[in-house]
């Protein structure tokens, strides 16, 4: 499918490195109080040639939009899961515009030809819809903390 923004791999979109890191760090962790730092150190595993973990980034030109992760385990409750599609963001002024779909669908892609034939998500019970209609199956509800829906998505589906 072709969109009016680019998706790259962090890797090739450095510039983006630090606005990625802090839109993660805001919206999953600083009211934990963990760390913006640590959170980037964390992301820059993302840089590394290794092919998992990886960063997509959503932009246009140099134009911030979003982001997602493929990191290999988001949910400590289940380690026999794995990788995830993690940390998928999109600016509040881009939303509705299908740039999460894209993210997420280029996420597992990206995955898939990896020769992995599957591909883990979590969500909070609110975001369950979005991922159903992108394709994802849940396998698990309610798991953890914050009774988080777990999702499946294999390639070819």
């Amino acid at each position: 499918m072709t969109y009016p923004f680019t998706i790259s791999d962090l890797r090739q979109q450095p510039a983006f490195f630090d606005a990625v890191a802090d839109r993660i760090w805001r919206a999953w962790w600083k009211e934990q109080g963990v760390p913006a730092d640590y959170i980037a150190g964390r992301l820059r595993e993302n840089i590394s040639p290794s092919p998992i973990p990886f960063a997509l980034v959503a932009h246009r030109g140099e134009t911030f939009i979003g982001t997602a992760s493929v990191i290999a385990s988001d949910l400590e409750d289940r380690p026999q899961y794995s990788p995830w599609v993690a940390a998928v963001w999109v600016e509040p002024k881009f939303r509705m515009q299908e740039i999460g779909s894209g993210l997420v669908a280029r996420a597992a892609e990206d995955t898939f030809a990896l020769h992995i034939r599957r591909v883990y998500l979590c969500a909070t019970h609110e975001r369950r819809r979005f991922y159903t209609r992108l394709g994802w199956t849940p396998v698990e509800e309610g798991v953890g903390e914050r009774k988080l829906a777990v999702f499946v998505k294999h390639a070819g589906s």
